[in-house]
């Protein structure tokens, strides 16, 4: 019998098992597929090019710590600053410039007032002033167990004003009313609205202000791409797991979750049957739903919490196009300012509205919403000398496309539309392209689990983040009437994105609940502050 098996090899998986191994607990990962890493993963789609499966700009876990606690640049990860973090193009055929959100504080504010006017550019140094420390404090709460306690003590020390009222009134307010507060101008308004709706639910949505407030952070640290793309880290992840003595399985899924005696029976597609003391799920929380049905685990209470997870109508697709030039955006000044974060292609909140209003009935938006992607002016090494890469992601797209219509039908005449996107911003970009490769939202569930499509796994919407995500009795990272069980990865607080806290914070139940020796110094390490 060995400590543990954690099932699957997303980021959050292994972030686990390099914590339980360090502690010196005996690790064995199993994956189903045969590239390592879940949606923190790169493959060669084109020749020669280096292109993820998933993730590409890695935001939060550069502010958890995890990544110097695990000691990952000695094996092999760097990432390089995305600075300017996020062009924002002009509205074509407007000759007004485009917005340019750099690292500095100072050069961003320069170039929203050329865009947008001095009121907006005080507006926004305000905006900066007031949610970085509460972004912080997010982060803070996203890195501890979503309970009372941990939320109470993350927050503390801000300005409550009010009693706590209007702090809190903010905090749960959407994120279009948080915009509206602070800013006039659309476009501006649209670009952090774009910004924050990559964490899923439209900013319409209760809740939504601090996905939108996070944006201050990043003129903090900003957000950084892998060298060698965004499976450098699952890759480093795995390589320090080796290093302490664990070891990965891939091509081997797991079938099967029994508990027995006092420990957990696992068996895999291959027929293998592996005991261990200790369980660490990272797979999407449904799909562990069903291996524990298959070992018999109570199948009522299996059924009602399928019944009340929601996964939503799926969020988005992709395109990963292999181009001889990076986009020419129309009156940019440098191409460094424009290519080299997030290319946030929206001018007006009506435009995302309207995409997440048609996704919900299930019908392809009016005009995708597109955020561009292209690293290769940042990491020339994930391309052959020349060439460069570009990443599309169009959001909001149903994975159940209604009247009965599929993908496989739709896929390229959608593909056109989001290319048709950029050209209007960056003309002559359609002719540099090369080579594409398309993932729906069905490409997305198939190849990297993720049920309906959803990269966040489920809704990430308020009556399901912290101490409700994915349901109140799983949101602990463990399963009732199951010791031994613990559930990471998107499902689980703090929900999607790449930041290792789930992994983190499983990693630290599990120990916490069989603590000893290395182990219970590692727990006071982690829960230290």
């Amino acid at each position: 019998m060995i400590d543990a098996v954690v099932v699957g090899s997303g980021h959050n998986a292994l972030v686990s098992a390099c914590y339980l191994a360090r502690a010196g607990r005996s690790v064995e990962v199993l994956e189903r597929d045969t590239v390592l890493g879940g949606a923190v993963s790169t493959v060669e789609r084109f020749p020669g090019h280096a292109v993820d499966r998933g993730s590409s700009a890695h935001i939060m876990i550069r502010h958890t710590g995890i990544l110097e606690e695990l000691e990952l640049d000695g094996f092999g990860l760097r990432y390089l600053d995305c600075d300017p973090w996020a062009f924002a193009p002009a509205p074509p055929g407007s000759d007004r410039p485009g917005i340019v959100f750099h690292r500095d504080l100072d050069r961003t504010c320069r170039s929203i007032e050329t865009a947008c006017g001095p009121r907006e550019a005080d507006a926004y140094r305000r905006f900066v002033d007031v949610w970085g420390p509460r972004s912080a404090a997010v982060m803070r709460s996203f890195s501890a167990p979503p309970t009372g306690r941990h939320l109470l003590s993350s927050f503390w020390g801000l300005d409550t004003g009010s009693g706590g009222s209007d702090l809190s009134r903010q905090f749960l307010a959407s994120g279009d009313a948080l915009l509206d507060e602070y800013f006039d101008d659309e476009p501006l308004k649209a670009a952090l609205a774009w910004f924050g709706a990559q964490s899923g639910p439209p900013m319409s949505e209760p809740g939504t202000a601090p996905m939108v407030g996070f944006a201050a952070l990043m003129h903090t640290l900003p957000p950084g791409r892998a060298v060698g793309g965004s499976g450098a880290l699952t890759r480093a992840l795995a390589a320090r797991l080796a290093a302490d003595g664990g070891t990965v399985t891939l091509g081997d899924g797991v079938t099967e979750l029994r508990r027995s005696g006092g420990g957990w029976v696992v068996r895999t597609e291959s027929g293998r049957t592996v005991t261990a003391r200790t369980v660490v799920a990272g797979c999407h929380i449904l799909t562990t739903l069903d291996l524990l049905e298959r070992g018999g685990y109570d199948r009522a209470r299996l059924t009602d919490w399928r019944r009340r997870i929601r996964v939503g109508p799926g969020i988005g697709m992709v395109l990963r196009l292999a181009t001889d030039a990076l986009p020419a955006y129309a009156g940019a000044e440098s191409a460094a300012d424009t290519t080299r974060g997030l290319q946030l292609l929206v001018e007006d909140r009506a435009h995302l509205r309207l995409a997440h209003g048609a996704a919900l009935a299930g019908e392809l938006p009016p005009r995708p919403a597109v955020l561009g992607m292209s690293f290769t002016a940042l990491d020339p090494s994930i391309a052959p000398a020349g060439e460069h890469q570009v990443t599309l992601w169009a959001q909001w797209h149903p994975h159940r496309l209604s009247g009965g219509r599929r993908w496989t039908d739709l896929a390229e005449t959608e593909a056109d539309r989001i290319v048709a996107e950029m050209e209007s911003r960056a003309p002559g970009f359609t002719a540099s392209i090369q080579h594409r490769h398309i993932q729906t939202p069905e490409n997305i569930e198939q190849e990297l689990g993720m049920i309906g499509g959803n990269v966040m796994h489920v809704e990430m919407s308020l009556d399901q983040m912290f101490m409700w995500r994915p349901l109140p009795e799983l949101s602990r990272h463990r399963v009732p009437d199951a010791p031994g069980l613990y559930l990471t990865g998107a499902s689980t607080h703090p929900g999607g994105g790449v930041s290792g806290a789930s992994g983190r914070s499983a990693a630290r139940a599990a120990l916490t609940d069989t603590a000893g020796g290395p182990a219970r110094r590692l727990v006071r390490r982690l829960t230290s502050g």
